[in-house]
């Protein structure tokens, strides 16, 4: 299983951070636009726990894939954790945390995940699935900061 880890300051109170991030109609907001994201169903304005959100994105050569996930856990204000259900990973576990610091509010983000097709899955990761991931990542890092700025 591979993990990626993230920690962001953002510069706003936890109440406007959470809500911000627990919106699930925002997602769109910091995803890059080269990877064409699209919401597929209707969405509420604040996330709980068991909400399905299925959407198209074309994360390799321009491909749409189809990704369902569910929101799984949601503690107001402090965590909420999605899952995949149906997309191109074998595991996808997003933790998204939230904590109020001097200066704002430090955003963590844990995603533990692995790839299908044995050897094949662990190839493309290296190959470019990693550097990919970090990229999206580097895009919202830097639209966050734009957006609380």
């Amino acid at each position: 299983m591979y993990q990626l880890k993230r920690k962001q300051l953002v510069k706003t109170d936890l109440r406007t951070c959470w809500d911000f991030f627990s919106s699930p109609k925002n997602l769109a907001v910091i995803t890059p636009e080269k990877m064409k994201f699209t919401v597929l169903t209707e969405q509420p304005e604040t996330m709980y726990e068991g909400l399905m959100i299925a959407y198209k994105v074309s994360p390799v050569l321009g491909i749409p894939l189809g990704w369902i996930t569910e929101i799984k856990t949601v503690q107001d204000g402090v965590f909420f954790v999605d899952e995949q259900r149906k997309g191109p990973y074998k595991i996808w576990h997003h933790e998204h945390h939230f904590e109020a610091v001097e200066g704002g509010v430090l955003m963590t983000d844990i995603v533990s995940y692995t790839l299908p097709f044995g050897f094949l899955g662990k190839f493309a990761h290296w190959l470019f699935v990693r550097k990919q991931l970090e990229a999206i990542f580097e895009y919202r890092f830097r639209k966050v900061e734009e957006l609380f700025a």
